[in-house]
């Protein structure tokens, strides 16, 4: 299967002990279901996971995770400002329709849309022009020396079926929108969706037509089924039933137990993804806290308040059972710019915390809700941090959400404080710094666009911007690390772990 697991922290995997390789269907469950099928509506992780199988790239990665061609054969740069990419031939899509350059310069468009939440994918690009029916030129309103990994990002659509389903556009996902193409799909991937059922099933079935179906590493999957169950328990009776074949969010506390099951593989890895405080730092009053008049978190004190009251070991061994990493950069450590110098958490410490309160001006502290999704176990860790703020005087209340409620809500800036994870798909820092912490604009370059808590600093943006387009790597390392070094003085998030 294409990457459908790309970045799972933990999984488990029914064996069919002795089983020939065959043909097979590969039951599949998580907590949440993906949210939408629009490959360019939501930047979420679980869209991703399940789009990426159905809807293809101009380039994509192999199993050592490099760069390689996918819908386009190759690629050149005729001149400084030009990216020119030749197309694989006989390429179709799951209707039968053959890939064509005006598909790309399509999905290209539709991603610069201002409703698009991927952007990202299509950083420094000023627009695109067929050059014949197989040849694509990206013009460059910017350089942009990593273009190639946003770009992997990009999912390809057809510009027909898009026109004759009223798909032209994204799907408005943060006020909900229904759309054709958020229920259905037409990629060219290895798999195509036959049934959509939210929260309930959604079924893929091997696309007999597709270009790479002879390459050696295509695995024997012919259909996949993936079935959302909420309850943790219900989920793992499943597995071990074998009504389910995979699970990618096991209980923590009973991966140990499972790892002795000899039924059961356990599969853990690191994730280039960061879990982190967000604030609401743009409001003269927050909506949700009993604070009127004033903004508590415009005042940096208050912000490192938060950070010194959460005992994060806490919550690596009681929550997590030593699944995460402490740590204090908004880069994840696998991630391109990653700085060690700038990951230094501030420590544990209740008086500290009571003191910077003090100072700020709420000896007593205040009242704040925190928006969290109910997906453990983040949603854990959320409810966890309410009796340690008690002990400095804050009273926080956990608001947590189904994820089709969380995403928009925040996204909407409906917040006061949330708890959120962001990993970088590109595996560079500038998705991550251009995305969080660039001031947000709602521009079509993408700035900003998940800077829910609307921070504000021209010297960050200045930096990004030459981020964006500095070629030497030593020196676009630096600027990085000048970024993360005024974040974590400025804290407008605080980052707390690493799955």
């Amino acid at each position: 299967m294409n990457s459908i697991a790309l970045r799972a922290s933990i999984a488990l995997v029914a064996l069919a002990l002795g089983a020939p390789l065959q043909a097979k269907t590969l039951r599949y469950s998580m907590q949440d279901d993906a949210t939408t099928l629009d490959p360019h509506a939501a930047n979420l992780l679980g869209v991703g996971r399940l789009t990426q199988n159905v809807y293809e790239s101009l380039v994509g990665r192999d199993k050592d995770f490099k760069i390689v061609p996918a819908l386009a054969l190759s690629w050149s740069q005729p001149d400084a400002s030009t990216w020119r990419f030749k197309l694989r031939p006989n390429v179709k899509f799951h209707d039968g329709s053959t890939l064509s350059a005006d598909d790309v310069v399509f999905s290209v468009e539709r991603a610069l849309h201002p409703l698009s939440q991927l952007k990202s994918s299509v950083q420094g690009i000023a627009s695109a022009r067929k050059v014949d029916d197989l040849t694509v030129d990206l013009a460059m309103k910017e350089p942009n020396p990593v273009l190639l990994n946003h770009l992997f990002n990009l999912r390809i659509m057809s510009k027909a079926w898009s026109a004759k389903n009223g798909a032209l556009t994204p799907q408005n996902y943060k006020d909900k929108e229904d759309t054709f193409a958020s229920r259905n799909t037409n990629g060219t991937g290895p798999f195509m969706v036959t049934l959509r059922q939210p929260d309930v099933k959604t079924v893929l079935v091997e696309n007999p037509g597709w270009w790479n179906r002879a390459s050696a590493e295509r695995g024997n999957v012919t259909q996949v089924v993936v079935s959302p169950i909420k309850a943790a328990g219900t989920r793992l009776a499943a597995l071990l039933s074998g009504e389910v074949d995979f699970v990618i969010d096991p209980p923590l506390q009973d991966v140990g137990r499972l790892k002795a099951a000899p039924e059961l593989k356990v599969v853990q890895g690191g994730e280039p993804r960061v879990q982190f405080f967000g604030f609401d730092v743009h409001r003269d009053e927050l909506l949700y806290s009993n604070v009127k008049g004033r903004n508590p978190f415009k005042d940096v004190r208050v912000r490192q308040a938060f950070a010194h009251a959460i005992d994060v070991e806490s919550i690596r061994t009681k929550i997590y059972r030593n699944l995460m990493v402490p740590g204090a950069s908004i880069v994840a450590t696998q991630v391109q710019g990653y700085s060690r110098e700038t990951d230094r958490p501030l420590k544990f410490d209740r008086e500290r915390a009571k003191k910077l309160l003090a100072e700020a001006g709420y000896p007593d502290g205040f009242e704040v809700v925190i928006d969290c999704s109910n997906a453990p176990p983040a949603a854990d860790a959320c409810q966890s941090f309410a009796p340690m703020l008690a002990q400095v005087g804050i009273k926080l209340t956990p608001n947590l959400l189904v994820p089709t409620n969380f995403f928009p809500k925040i996204q909407k800036f409906d917040t006061s404080m949330f708890f959120y994870s962001w990993g970088s798909t590109t595996f560079d820092s500038l998705y991550v710094l251009q995305s969080l912490l660039y001031t947000n604009s709602n521009d079509q370059n993408g700035n900003g666009d998940s800077n829910l808590g609307r921070y504000s600093n021209a010297k960050v943006d200045r930096l990004i911007d030459q981020v964006k387009v500095e070629t030497d790597m030593k020196k676009r390392d630096a600027l990085i690390r000048e970024v993360l070094a005024i974040i974590a003085v400025e804290l407008p998030v605080v980052p707390l772990y690493q799955p």
